[in-house]
Formats: structure tokens, C-alpha cells, sequence
């Protein structure tokens, strides 16, 4: 938490960061938070010396409203410039999520008396659009003794609520 000016903002997450060696080090920071429960963007600026154990805010400003969604939100890689699907980690947290809500959610409408288990997610990508993060993936699951892909579109809304918009079986 920081205080400035009476106002309290909350941290939420670093989403870039930089060094600079200089005397020490010179971390240039953009991080989320949340001030007046509007989530922004500030950029920091510190310089450390764990020699001395110094460490000084050299500069700390808003950088602008956060967007809703970012593609840190999607586990996308840094770099990846224009807009579309891209490719991300499968292992990514954001990815598993939307996976196991497929899942839960497949498994809801099945009559199968079998639960569906997730054995790994084959390949995901994602992009941000107006609203939400769609998550493109393909998905190996086993139902019973039987093993299965499942291609499924996944959206997460801006709120964090996932919703399954399609799934067909592949090969």
C-alpha cells in the first residue's frame, strides 16, 4: 500500500519490469493497482544498495488506467506485437483455469456416468478482445478408459467469469 495525498492505492501486481545497474540498482517498475476501486497503472522508480541497506522510491506517477485485460492475463508472451490468437503456455495458471472450467462444464451437460479428467492441455492460444480473453485450446481427457481431444473455445469476462462458448471432439 501507498499513501499519497490522503489516498490509499492497493498493489496488485508488477506487470514490467527493468534494472538498471547504477550504484546499486535502478528497478524500473510498472505496476497495478487499485485506487479508489479503479484498478491503474504507475510507473517506479527504485534504487537499491543491499550493501548499505538502502533502498529509495526515486519516483512513483500514474501511468494511465489499467486495461481490463492484458496479455500478461493470458499467460502471453512479452514481445508478441498485433493483435490475434497467440500462443501461450499450457501450464500457464490463466490457461488451467479456463481448462478445468471447460471440464466442470462438459462434465455438467454429459449424461456419462464417468467424470471427465483433464490428462493435458495439447495446445492453447489466447487474445483479448473488447471484453473478454478467449482461450483457444485442445484438450486430452480421459473418461473412464477412454481417452479423448476435445477442441473448446473458453471466454473470461473482465469480472474473471469463465464461460465454455464451444466444444467438439477432434483427432
Amino acid at each position: 500500500m501507498v499513501r499519497n495525498q490522503n489516498a490509499v492505492v492497493e498493489f496488485l501486481r508488477v506487470v514490467e519490469a527493468k534494472e538498471q545497474v547504477v550504484a546499486g540498482t535502478l528497478h524500473h517498475l510498472v505496476i497495478e493497482a487499485v485506487d479508489a476501486g479503479k484498478k491503474k497503472l504507475y510507473e517506479a522508480k527504485v534504487w537499491v544498495k543491499p550493501w548499505m541497506n538502502f533502498q529509495e522510491l526515486q519516483e512513483f506517477k500514474h501511468a494511465g488506467d489499467s486495461p481490463q485485460l492484458t496479455p500478461s492475463d493470458l499467460g502471453a508472451k512479452k514481445g508478441c506485437h498485433g493483435s490475434g490468437l497467440r500462443d501461450v503456455a499450457p501450464h500457464d495458471p490463466a490457461v488451467q483455469d479456463a481448462a478445468d472450467h471447460a471440464l466442470k462444464t462438459i462434465q455438467q451437460r454429459s449424461n456419462s456416468l464417468f467424470p471427465y479428467e483433464l490428462q493435458e492441455v495439447v495446445d492453447a492460444k489466447a487474445e483479448v478482445v473488447d471484453d473478454a480473453a478467449k482461450f483457444h485450446m485442445v484438450l486430452k481427457v480421459k473418461r473412464g478408459t477412454t481417452e479423448e481431444k476435445l477442441k473448446v473455445e473458453v471466454h473470461k469476462t473482465t469480472e474473471g467469469t469463465f464461460h465454455l462458448n464451444h466444444m467438439e471432439p477432434t483427432h
